[in-house]
């Protein structure tokens, strides 16, 4: 495929790209608050927690973890604190993407300073660049870097929908090794995978599509319900990598309620909702524009949470 007026860079296999291999149940790891500021100690506890319960990635300053609102010096210290305390025990996958490409080219070089295994890179928001305009944008950022990246394909929350042909492009670079796909639509993730190199990552960026995208050649899922059932996710993916169809789909159903409840409202606000509710963290406290949940749609998570034997 084309490159346009760059040249293409292949001929290096995405497993030499990184350390680490990337799949699996990859966590977007809330961020805690306590009194409008980063909770430390509770956030290296959830670290923890999920390292034990087995969860392979994790991926801290993304969507789930209130990106939006963190200032540089806070979206640093996540990152930091992050690689600090898995110690090399799973893969880190920082977010870094910005609606400038300049700054996403500065969290990206943090990221990679920081001993991230790899960068999250969101299409940028509320520009509403062209197709054109998002393939220089991560090319750019993959040649200023030199470091792996992983596009991050959101359309209900960015506006702005990456197309497979595109994708396609972008994965001819070295350092372009993956695309969290977070359009619900299974049609277009078939397209990214039929027409990218055969190691090119493709990850659910929805929990309710994680099976199915593996079914038809996905690695995973950067995932929500992982704040909240651990084990299960991983277990989910464990099973399918082993050929266990049949449990995998069992444990998809068993979680659909879940994933269905973590967005009763704006995430993360279900998922800080139930952890609290669990006792896993202090406090659900977001920051504004996002607002604690509403006691109805906090009712209605209850009833899933018991019924998941949560709490």
């Amino acid at each position: 495929m084309a490159c346009g007026k760059r040249a293409c860079k292949t001929g290096e296999s995405a497993a030499k790209r990184t350390k680490k291999e990337i799949g699996g149940a990859i966590v977007a790891i809330v961020t805690p608050f306590k009194d409008g500021e980063l909770d430390e100690d509770a956030y290296k506890d959830l670290i923890e927690w999920h390292i034990k319960s087995g969860t392979h990635c994790i991926v801290p300053c993304g969507t789930t973890g209130e990106s939006a609102t963190l200032s540089h010096e806070e979206h640093m210290r996540v990152v930091e604190l992050t690689v600090e305390t898995v110690k090399g025990r799973v893969p880190v996958i920082a977010g870094t993407g910005s609606n400038s490409t300049a700054e996403t080219i500065m969290l990206t070089h943090h990221a990679k300073k920081a001993g991230a295994d790899a960068a999250l890179v969101i299409t940028p928001y509320y520009n509403k660049p062209t197709q054109e305009g998002l393939y220089q944008h991560f090319m750019t950022v993959a040649d200023e870097c030199k470091f792996p990246m992983i596009l991050y394909n959101v359309p209900g929350r960015t506006g702005v929908n990456m197309l497979p042909d595109t994708v396609a492009r972008c994965a001819s670079h070295r350092s372009i090794i993956g695309i969290k796909e977070a359009t619900g639509n299974l049609n277009q993730v078939s397209e990214v995978i039929r027409l990218c190199p055969k190691k090119f990552i493709v990850l659910s960026g929805d929990d309710f599509t994680a099976f199915p995208t593996m079914a038809i050649g996905g690695k995973g899922v950067i995932s929500v319900a992982s704040n909240v059932m651990l084990k299960e996710m991983a277990a989910m993916m464990n099973a399918f990598n082993k050929g266990n169809i049949t449990r995998a789909k069992q444990l998809h159903y068993k979680l659909f309620p879940l994933f269905q409840a973590m967005f009763y409202e704006s995430n993360p606000v279900p998922a800080k909702t139930a952890l609290a509710l669990m006792g896993r963290i202090p406090s659900g406290e977001v920051r504004l524009p996002l607002f604690p949940m509403s006691q109805r749609n906090e009712e209605r998570l209850k009833e899933v949470l018991t019924a998941l034997k949560l709490i």
